[in-house]
């Protein structure tokens, strides 16, 4: 989410945090207006009770931080991308967090782009980067261990920390021109179903103490920091154990009521399932895996699921449906049939979703489909009928229950986002024409 170039760094840096909404962001900076500026931003959202005294202090160092980085290493906005070759790692991600970037990315022979609202834009009119440019970049974010990951396989996954500006989620990749590397932002505080633009109805998943829930879609569109959210819901409300398997760790929970033990694949655990096989021995209540990669960790999942624990995942499937049939269709067809059982009895809910620009095109706004498991739906999995399930989405809404192409129609009804746009990541486009119309 992008904030208007005139937002105070403070409002920005907040919204980046996800830690207030922009519309308390905006109701915040218009009362400070009318007040002729006589209270700063931060004391305002503090009064409306959008921000923590400790959530603030936090902003204004994060902001002191950043503001002194941009005057030693970017003294004008476009200096990281007037001398690609004079900048650092560091400033130019810095200077990606203040534009509202959520990816940065560095390819040889590219200029640098920052995806900013879902689009890939160039820096500031960057020149394309040398191999030996992009080389450097890239590798300041690496230690000597990862640079022996790199030479060995091509590749390397990674968490970066940079002070008062936040953490990133790195890929680092040869290509046929050179070294590549993507950063994806991330909150330094966990996020709020407030502040992703999210039903409160979510928090309801959190209060599960059995079964799975799964956090669905394709890449970037926020599955991961809603999952995080429910896992901070979690973590503020209940006294149990959280183990969380991730590659990497992305959002950082402290312990709050509950213990929080967080394990990176490739640093602390050598692979998901590894890390699931041993946690069944830790005396877990919740168990969090960033991705449901394979056939083991599936199977680990649901089988954890199954013997009492509360597992939150996340996969790479489009809608409710897939998702039933792909937990499914991963096992060998002789055990389909006891596997569908499983899922039947340990699916909780599905929440997929997408982000979509407004069409105010200020950021972009989640639309979700909700599979809520009841006895209907159990039914349908357990007897293979999972095509059914959309007509029960349809009718569920007492359940909680939703279709993409419902929410994306209610979007394209109270002018948050443009037809066009909705049309776009519509699952059946011919019918929802007519419902948006």
């Amino acid at each position: 989410m992008a904030p208007p170039s005139d937002t105070p760094l403070l409002g920005r840096l907040a919204l980046h945090y996800k830690l207030v909404t922009r519309e308390q962001l905006e109701r915040a900076a218009r009362l400070q207006v009318e007040e002729g500026g006589t209270r700063r931003l931060g004391e305002i959202l503090i009064a409306q009770g959008s921000l923590s005294e400790r959530d603030l202090e936090r902003l204004l160092a994060a902001q002191r931080e950043l503001l002194a980085k941009q005057q030693t290493q970017t003294p004008a906005p476009g200096a990281a991308a007037a001398s690609p070759a004079g900048a650092s790692l560091d400033a130019l991600l810095a200077h990606a967090v203040a534009r509202g970037a959520s990816d940065v990315h560095l390819h040889a022979g590219a200029p640098i782009q920052l995806r900013i609202d879902g689009a890939l834009e160039p820096l500031d009119g960057a020149p394309p980067l040398s191999p030996a440019e992009a080389e450097r970049l890239a590798a300041g974010a690496l230690d000597a261990e990862q640079r022996a990951q790199l030479a060995a396989g091509g590749q390397v996954d990674l968490a970066y920390t940079l002070a008062g500006v936040g953490r990133f989620r790195g890929n680092v990749y040869r290509q046929q021109r050179g070294l590549d590397a993507v950063f994806r932002a991330i909150p330094a505080a966990p996020p709020t179903l407030d502040a992703l633009g999210l039903p409160r109805t979510l928090a309801r998943f959190a209060n599960y103490h059995q079964g799975i829930v799964l956090f669905t879609g394709p890449a970037g569109c926020g599955k991961s920091a809603t999952m995080a959210a429910l896992v901070h819901i979690v973590n503020e409300e209940r006294r149990d154990h959280i183990i969380t398997i991730e590659d990497p760790i992305e959002v950082v929970h402290p312990s709050l009521r509950c213990l929080v033990n967080q394990r990176q694949v490739g640093r602390d655990t050598g692979s998901f399932a590894r890390a699931l096989r041993a946690a069944l021995r830790e005396d877990p209540d919740v168990l969090v895996i960033g991705e449901l990669r394979d056939l083991e960790t599936i199977s680990l999942a649901l089988t954890a699921a199954e013997t009492g624990h509360l597992v939150f995942a996340t996969l790479h499937t489009n809608n409710a449906v897939r998702t039933v049939n792909r937990l499914v269709g991963v096992f060998p067809p002789e055990q389909q049939s006891q596997i569908r059982t499983m899922v039947s009895e340990s699916l909780r809910a599905v929440v997929s979703q997408r982000l979509l620009r407004r069409a105010d095109g200020a950021g972009r706004v989640p639309a979700l489909e909700v599979l809520v498991n009841t006895k209907a739906v159990a039914n349908l999995i357990r007897e293979s009928k999972t095509f059914q399930i959309r007509s029960v989405l349809q009718t569920g809404a007492a359940h909680g229950m939703t279709l993409l192409d419902t929410s994306l129609a209610e979007m394209v009804r109270t002018g948050t986002v443009a037809r066009e746009e909705a049309l776009r990541h519509a699952e059946e486009p011919q019918r929802f024409m007519g419902k948006a119309a």
